[in-house]
């Protein structure tokens, strides 16, 4: 009978730091503890990852950053994750334990040191790329540990709670940036730094993994267990480590991985853009628009942990990315249907974003079960390899479609840039007279043609307009005249004439002047309110700078308001052709449609695990 070797002795408490392999199938609590640090270890660095997003309009403006720009650098950071995910598949000979817990090191002194003390946008670039690639290295190893402490008859459930890392982390963004009130994106990252080294420290001395020869078993159920363990001893770790990325490059693993990078643009475009779209189109808080996030994490959350259990229940996983596609494809439709309509309700979002989210969870719990199974159909050695050329084509795919953002979005720079400037104006409270700058600004945007007429006046009219102002009481009685329908006597005229002065007298004779000064007596004070007239007339210097900047800006931010819900839209549309693409590659995943025949092949499985054991002789 052979056994797998034990070592002579244990490693000493300070080497357990890195030596973390376990050289026997751990018992539940111990293999419950590690899964668990694992969650805990994903939930932290998406957070800290995605962090950008919830305070990206604060950002922007304190770092006077462009969108193109903050959207270039996600695009690298993916880039490099994508590098950094094919690294990562060096966890298949060297282990996934001590990458996440160095990940979590490295990430956590980034979030509490690096980024508040970016005080340029190059220093913020380079330090959030550099979070970007740790992340890509995790997000093979994390699934890659999980996998191996879970049988395939519980997969869909393992996953599950493994994708509650990037879901929990993104709705601990929502929720912290939400209820955040005036807190600073600094402290933001430092409250997330402080967080990633507590679990940095939980990781590094609780955080175990499996050795190379049990590890690199196919396990289909718990009762797999004995088995993998009798025959680890004979497990050929480099022949079955051999041209890794060679075994892994093939249709179902490449097709697969790229069918759920395209099925998750809309997923990416929440985690980076949601805030700033809410924002800037229909003009909610910061913390009002993260909000919205909260109710999306938390459906996604939900969904993910009840259809793992159920897929596992069943034993089936293609039925539930089908179905969760088609929900997903409807609900996003509507979602970006809705995105022009400006009357649109917070409520009727929260349900959009709700559904979104569910139907994403059902596709997507039950896809990394079945990507695995994939994996391990062609070599059980490789996962790690598996899941690097995931990580490979996910980034890639990510980073090409949010690089087209900005090119598709062109107003949201003008929008993150400029509109809160124009909006600052429009709600000033800073009083003139018998109103405030903000009622005079909002008076003057919403009345254009008013505006430019009065210019034009001005400028036909200066010099009698001039006079008058230096002569109220002529320009009293002018207007009691013209309002009571009465034309000067000659002698009026004459003494109107040397109160005004001969230029003046000209311009107020001129047949233009009576239509202009009815304009400025009716029409005007009519359309703008007779107090924000009465200001425009006498602008205070504050009040001159505020209609100078409105006339400056506003017309652009007015421009890009218009047109931005469309371009928006057009980007969600592109969401829908990735989840439409999605569903035929399903058909090339590991896995049955039918739980019956499932269940056959467990019963089948369960049969051959009997006889392999009476072989070996236990």
């Amino acid at each position: 009978m052979t056994t797998a070797p034990v070592p002579a002795a244990g490693p000493t408490p300070f080497e357990r730091l890195w030596k973390r392999s376990l050289h026997r199938y751990p018992s539940d609590p111990s293999r419950y503890l590690s899964l668990g640090i694992v969650v805990a270890a994903t939930i932290v660095l998406y957070y800290q990852l995605y962090l950008s997003g919830g305070v990206a309009t604060s950002i922007l403006r304190d770092l006077h950053m462009s969108f193109t720009y903050y959207v270039n650098i996600s695009v690298v950071g993916y880039l490099l994750g994508a590098t950094a995910a094919v690294i990562a598949g060096l966890a298949d000979r060297y282990g996934r334990a001590n990458i996440i817990t160095g990940g979590l090191g490295v990430v956590g002194l980034l979030c509490l040191i690096g980024l508040p003390n970016a005080h340029t946008k190059l220093a913020f670039a380079v330090i959030y790329i550099a979070i970007g690639f740790v992340e890509g290295i995790i997000l093979v190893a994390t699934p890659a540990l999980v996998r191996d402490f879970s049988p395939q008859l519980g997969r869909a459930s393992a996953m599950g709670f493994w994708t509650l890392g990037p879901v929990l982390g993104s709705l601990v963004v929502a929720a912290f940036v939400s209820n955040a009130g005036t807190t600073s994106w600094q402290d933001q990252y430092r409250t997330s730094g402080i967080i990633g080294l507590i679990v940095f420290a939980v990781a590094l001395v609780g955080l175990r993994e499996l050795a190379p020869r049990l590890r690199d078993q196919l396990m289909v159920s718990r009762k797999d267990r004995e088995l993998i363990e009798a025959r680890a001893a004979g497990v050929d770790i480099e022949v079955a480590l051999k041209h890794p990325f060679r075994q892994m490059l093939h249709a179902d693993i490449l097709l697969s991985a790229f069918a759920i990078s395209v099925f998750l643009i809309i997923y990416y475009v929440a985690v980076g853009f949601f805030p700033v779209f809410f924002e800037t189109v229909f003009g909610y808080s910061q913390s009002k628009a993260n909000t919205l996030g909260n109710w999306f994490w938390a459906f996604d959350a939900g969904g993910l942990l009840i259809v793992g259990v159920i897929s596992d229940r069943l034993r089936v996983r293609k039925p539930f990315m089908v179905f969760g596609a088609v929900c997903a494809i409807v609900s996003t439709t509507i979602f970006a249907l809705k995105t022009t309509h400006p009357q649109t309700s917070y409520d009727t979002f929260v349900i959009l974003l709700s559904c979104i989210a569910v139907s994403l969870a059902l596709a997507f719990a039950p896809w990394m079960a079945s990507f695995t199974e994939t994996v391990e159909r062609r070599n059980p050695a490789l996962t790690a390899t598996g899941l690097a050329v995931w990580g490979l084509i996910i980034r890639v795919v990510i980073a090409v479609s949010i690089f087209f953002v900005p090119k598709v979005v062109t107003t949201a720079t003008t929008l993150v840039e400029q509109g809160p400037v124009v909006k600052a104006v429009l709600a000033s409270p800073v009083p003139v007279g018998h109103t405030t700058i903000g009622q005079v600004a909002t008076a003057a945007s919403t009345n254009p043609a008013t505006i430019t007429e009065l210019q034009a006046v001005s400028t036909r009219d200066a010099a009698l307009l001039a006079a008058l102002k230096s002569h109220p009481a002529v320009a009293a009685a002018l207007a009691k005249a013209q309002a009571a329908g009465a034309k000067p006597t000659t002698k009026q005229l004459i003494q109107i004439k040397g109160a005004l002065g001969a230029p003046a007298f000209a311009e107020l004779i001129m047949p233009q002047t009576t239509k202009d000064l009815r304009f400025l007596s009716v029409t005007a004070p009519n359309k703008l309110g007779a107090s924000n007239f009465a200001a425009i007339s006498n602008p205070t210097p504050a009040l001159s700078a505020a209609l100078k900047t409105l006339g400056t800006v506003g017309p652009g931010v007015k421009k890009a308001a218009a047109d931005s819900p469309g371009q928006w839209q057009t980007f969600f549309f592109v969401g829908v052709g990735g989840e439409v693409v999605f569903i035929p590659l399903i058909l090339l995943m590991a896995g049955f449609w039918d739980p019956r025949r499932a269940k056959r092949a467990e019963q089948e499985h369960d049969a051959w695990v009997t006889a392999e054991m009476n072989r070996l002789g236990h």
